[in-house]
């Protein structure tokens, strides 16, 4: 059965509540005999999250055998790096449930779509430091870095290729140059990185799938492992794709990577 707990135990760093959101939560998808969990982060241009790029995302995962989890993250008006914050405790707490679900505490990943995918970029590849919280203790010596990132349609630079409105969410309508070069990921890539598996459209009309190729070549310069995909036709936005066929694979392939790599 499906379970909701909340990412903070107690009020969450950074808590604004004029802002109208609820404190982050996270749904818990099990699956018996699970080696590796993933957290599945919806796109929505850090404005909002979109329904079908979680929880069918999360039952999917399952299929294949991988225990799921999806983040409601804080986003706008909160900006970087509040929604990083979430993913980063989101990570910790699902290792500290390997035990309760059988999985095993150092296989957990993230997985995200488009302004997802930024988030599950910059968790996985852009050192950032959590804030001091009532609950910290719960989780010493648990990393908040993921083993593996499965990154879809991504927004990945703040740069030249970005999707305007997630940088714009994310870091407001002036961002300096110094914030626009901290959240480009493809500029944060350093070695000893997790691996990751990738995938686009080449025509995609809101992510540049630039973005993708800015990511791959990053992971290439540190000779970190990847897995990159794509596809010549495609919408952005497509989630499982069940209505492109060739793109609707990257299910599929994603699985298998992450049977791969231990999960």
């Amino acid at each position: 059965m499906d379970r909701v707990i909340p990412i903070w135990q107690d009020t969450p760093p950074g808590f604004e509540e004029s802002y109208g959101q609820a404190a982050p939560s996270m749904t818990l998808y099990p699956v018996e005999n699970a080696k590796g969990a993933v957290l599945v982060l919806p796109g929505g241009g850090y404005e909002h999250k979109a329904a079908h790029e979680g929880a069918p995302i999360a039952r999917r995962l399952n299929e294949a055998g991988i225990f799921a989890a999806t983040l409601d993250y804080r986003v706008a008006p909160y900006a970087a790096p509040v929604p990083q914050w979430d993913a980063m405790r989101a990570v910790q707490r699902l290792r500290k449930l390997a035990p309760e679900y059988g999985y095993q505490a150092d296989k957990v990943g993230i997985l995200g779509f488009s302004a997802g995918g930024h988030l599950a970029a910059s968790v996985a590849y852009i050192p950032t430091a959590l804030p001091d919280a009532e609950d910290e203790s719960l989780f010493e010596g648990l990393s908040p870095v993921p083993d593996a990132a499965v990154l879809c349609y991504p927004v990945i630079t703040m740069g030249s290729y970005t999707h305007a409105g997630s940088r714009d969410n994310l870091l407001g309508p002036n961002a300096d140059e110094a914030s626009i070069r901290h959240w480009s990921v493809e500029q944060q890539v350093s070695d000893g990185a997790c691996p990751a598996f990738i995938w686009h459209t080449s025509d995609d009309g809101a992510v540049p799938v630039r973005n993708s190729l800015l990511m791959a070549s990053a992971l290439a310069a540190h000779q970190i492992p990847f897995s990159l995909h794509i596809w010549p036709h495609g919408r952005h936005g497509l989630g499982l794709a069940e209505d492109v066929p060739d793109v609707s694979r990257w299910p599929e392939l994603a699985a298998e990577w992450l049977h791969d790599l231990g999960f």
